[in-house]
């Protein structure tokens, strides 16, 4: 079976719906892979925020991508991101990446945890515009990425169906501890 890519997936459900000028949310910076991709689709006229709650991570990310007039890091909890993102933006933001777990190369010991991800995946869908997307990409093979992977498809599973498609994407391998890409649309 061929190995599907769900950061791939993930950028092909955002790029069909990002434009230039747009606003979109890293709600997980990570290494800035998401955040440059975010920055590529909206341009110099857009908007991104970045969230990390790793220091380190936001100060990588800020040295790599200092150039990048169209950024806005922000070092706090993605469940922050109402907060921290000027209430014009609210109802205006067209994409939000989550990518769940541990720093790549960091402290596998610091993980994303699930009671303030669901904080965070309601704010996004609030503040999400119609015709807006949300992707979450989550990893049940490190400890309590378990119970989070559960408690988000949970979470895709009580959205209104009036307002929301979601879809669940498995890597391919058959197996629990495979990550999964869910994709939520807000219908406009």
């Amino acid at each position: 079976m061929q190995h599907i890519s769900l950061v791939k997936l993930a950028h092909q459900a955002i790029k069909e719906k990002l434009r230039p000028e747009d606003i979109a949310i890293d709600a997980t910076l990570g290494n800035g892979l998401d955040t440059v991709f975010l920055a590529e689709q909206v341009g110099s006229s857009g908007r991104v925020y970045g969230f990390d709650i790793q220091r380190t991570a936001v100060e990588a990310v800020a040295l790599k991508l200092a150039s990048w007039r169209c950024l806005t890091l922000i070092h706090a909890s993605h469940a922050e991101m109402d907060k921290e993102i000027p209430v014009q933006d609210h109802g205006n933001i067209r994409a939000c990446m989550f990518n769940l777990g541990y720093l790549p190369g960091g402290d596998k010991r610091i993980i994303t945890q699930a009671e303030s991800t669901l904080t965070a995946l309601t704010i996004a869908s609030r503040i999400l515009v119609d015709n807006g997307v949300l992707t979450i990409l989550a990893y049940p093979g490190h400890l309590g990425g378990e119970l989070e992977t559960l408690q988000v498809t949970n979470w895709c599973e009580q959205l209104d169906r009036q307002q929301f498609k979601a879809e669940m994407v498995s890597c391919g391998q058959n197996q629990a501890s495979a990550p999964r890409l869910f994709v939520i649309n807000k219908m406009g």
